[in-house]
């Protein structure tokens, strides 16, 4: 597949409300297990950073044929998704470091440095997401 320089607004729209409804999916059985004297949302909190280890792949199979050259080099949340994604599948959730992206914990979503593990709680997750969105947004839709 080519690299794609640009996304549809309504399908970025739609790859959004998928993500959101997976997020109020996870929401919705957190509460509901909350609620009950089961030791369920034990269970659901240690499943939490697998489940968004998940999605955060998912997010960036949705996108992963995005040019390059738009997504920069700087350090930028399509920069931090990519390197997440890529740390998951090949580095057993430890963040790998990449010589060609300037990822600076201080400046990152996650504040993650090189080595470090990986786990991704919902919060995180949403930050992650909202910060992705807008990149893919001002670098890869039209108005």
């Amino acid at each position: 597949m080519l690299a794609e320089g640009t996304y549809d607004a309504g399908a970025v729209a739609d790859y959004r409300a998928q993500i959101e409804a997976q997020v109020a999916a996870w929401d919705q059985l957190y509460a509901e297990l909350s609620t009950d004297s089961t030791p369920g949302v034990d269970v659901l909190e240690a499943f939490e950073p697998t489940y968004f280890a998940a999605l955060l792949q998912s997010l960036e199979l949705r996108f992963v044929h995005r040019l390059r050259a738009k997504e920069g080099k700087d350090g930028n949340a399509l920069n931090e998704v990519r390197l997440l994604a890529e740390s998951f599948i090949s580095n057993d959730g430890r963040l790998l470091a990449d010589k060609q992206i300037k990822l600076d914990p201080e400046r990152s979503v996650l504040g993650l440095n090189p080595g470090d593990d990986v786990v991704l709680r919902r919060d995180d997750f949403m930050r992650l997401v909202w910060a992705f969105f807008l990149e893919i947004e001002t670098r890869y839709t039209q108005s």
